[in-house]
């Protein structure tokens, strides 16, 4: 049912994002992230406000990962249908996958990121996932998206995917990427690659536009000189 990948950049601190699944605009529900405290993915049956949950405890710096999630998890009547995965600032992780997963699911923890999924084809898949991202070079967005593509080649979902998504952030408070393929009735993980391709170049020309629009580059629209 879904895939993901959290992780953080040790040389910048972005903490960021990859997720695919086989519902709707998985973006929309299971990806959390905040500035400079932490990430979260929440899936199988999906449960939103566990991530800001999760963030809030990571925020107070008295939790780490584990009993942040813990913490979390202790008012949710529905835990054992919960999988989630998170990190921190300092790249500590956890993760919780409840009796109730739906098919085969796994986590995995690795360097600075952990990778978990239910209805898989194989335990794999996630064991892929994570040495994908330690070997990969390149920004965090790249790193993140070489796991996925890393997922699919060793198998995926038992089922087919159709929805994906990427959200990175770093020192300000908004995400400085946040890219979703809402529905495809195939290879929504290459379209969401592409749609990070188009936006790289483009990324810090948006930060410069917010934080100094007197430095920031024309796009040659209309009323933009």
């Amino acid at each position: 049912m879904t895939f993901s990948i959290v992780g953080r950049c040790a040389e910048t601190g972005q903490l960021g994002i990859a997720i695919s699944s086989s519902s709707i605009a998985v973006g929309a529900r299971c990806p959390w992230l905040r500035s400079r405290v932490g990430a979260v993915a929440t899936q199988n049956v999906t449960l939103p406000s566990l991530g800001p949950q999760i963030l809030d405890f990571l925020e107070d710096g008295q939790q780490t990962p584990t009993s942040a999630l813990d913490l979390a998890l202790e008012s949710d009547t529905w835990s054992p249908y919960r999988q989630v995965l998170a990190i921190d600032n300092e790249g500590q992780t956890a993760s919780f996958t409840g009796k109730e997963a739906l098919g085969l699911h796994h986590a995995v923890a690795g360097e600075q990121c952990v990778a978990g999924g239910n209805m898989l084809a194989g335990i794999e898949v996630i064991e892929q996932m994570v040495q994908a991202f330690e070997n990969a070079h390149g920004m965090l967005a790249d790193r993140l998206l070489a796991a996925m593509h890393a997922a699919i080649a060793a198998g995926g979902e038992a089922g087919p995917v159709h929805s994906a998504a990427l959200k990175v952030v770093g020192d300000v408070v908004w995400p400085i990427a946040d890219l979703r393929v809402d529905w495809a009735e195939e290879a929504p993980i290459g379209q969401l690659d592409a749609l990070w391709q188009a936006y790289k170049p483009q990324m810090q020309d948006y930060l410069t536009r917010a934080l100094n629009p007197t430095a920031a580059p024309s796009y040659g629209v209309p009323g933009d000189e």
